[in-house]
């Protein structure tokens, strides 16, 4: 039996770009690791937010379209991303998001405490205090490696169907039911960060893509061999699963669990950094090949963006 380390990537729709940047790197302190463009769009932004390092299990990307119209959070998607902070930072992350008026609320699940609320585009988002994961070595603003956020702590998922969603949490990504309460099923992976999967036991109406909704959930495939791998075994369970696509910083393959909600299963390596320089990870707009012959044109219909400290 095959089984994930848990969560790669989440990747959202959004509106306005710098809105985007602004909340993200912002507020939240995440550091832009890839300015690229949307492979199957170009004109249109993929924008990559994750730890120092731009390291697997704590990125989150976006398609940022400005004036598209707005999603609704539903069935077939992931309903809430978490995130984890480190012990001891929670008064921290109440105070700024106070500081930068944005509403949230606290509660408690499996034990934990969490924060919730929502980023300036719809998409619901929570904190929780773990010792699980390593230090996030970034720098933004206010937002400094004590109180960072370290990456992933898991999903909320919403299912039309939950009983197979679980089914395939389990016997196909190799998660562990670890629990159940109230409403929701908790599934653990091995790895030490994105591990904590929680289903919503009561099916949810279909969602609707746009604004303020998550695309699809990735999960982590050690290499190119072991995706595919991945991809016979997904394929022996019964499930469509198409062929690889180079994403150019990770291979992706993607399936569609029968709780509707969109799986890929993506390459650690080989990374973020083997096109540009650690230190300068997210500084200027990267292209594949086929389209480096149109960066002029590129240059000039994408809304331009930058990285601001708004603690200054």
């Amino acid at each position: 039996m095959k089984k994930t380390a848990g969560i790669h990537h989440i990747t959202a729709i959004v509106g306005h770009p710098q809105e985007n940047v602004d909340f993200y790197a912002g507020v939240l302190g995440l550091r832009l690791v890839k300015k690229t463009i949307n492979f199957d769009d170009p004109g249109t932004y993929h924008l990559y937010f994750g730890n120092d390092g731009g390291k697997p299990g704590t990125i989150i990307t976006f398609f940022p379209w400005a004036n598209a119209y707005q999603g609704k959070i539903g069935g077939g998607q992931v309903g809430v991303t978490t995130y984890i902070i480190p012990v001891g930072s929670m008064d921290f992350w109440e105070k700024r998001l106070e500081e930068f008026n944005i509403e949230f609320n606290k509660s408690e699940r499996f034990g934990e405490i969490y924060l919730e609320f929502a980023d300036v585009h719809g998409l619901q988002l929570e904190l929780v205090e773990r010792e699980d994961g390593e230090q996030n070595n970034w720098t933004n603003g206010d937002v400094t490696p004590e109180v960072a956020i370290k990456g992933f702590g898991g999903a909320i998922l919403l299912s039309t169907n939950p009983e197979k969603t679980g089914e395939t949490l389990e016997a196909v990504m190799g998660l562990e039911k670890v629990g159940e309460e109230d409403d929701l099923i908790r599934f653990k992976s091995y790895g030490d960060i994105g591990n904590a999967i929680d289903v919503k036991r009561t099916p949810v109406g279909r969602g609707q893509m746009g604004v303020g909704t998550v695309h699809h959930i990735a999960w982590r495939a050690e290499d190119d061999e072991d995706q595919l791998e991945w991809q016979n075994y997904v394929s022996e369970n019964g499930y469509k699963v198409t062929p690889v696509q180079d994403r150019n910083y990770f291979n992706a393959i993607y399936f569609r669990e029968h709780g509707e909600i969109l799986f890929e299963i993506a390459t650690d390596p080989p990374g973020f950094a083997h096109d540009e320089s650690y230190e300068t990870m997210g500084q200027v707009l990267k292209l594949p090949s086929q389209y480096e012959q149109y960066r002029e044109q590129l240059n000039k219909a994408l809304i331009p963006i930058e990285v601001r400290d708004l603690d200054k």
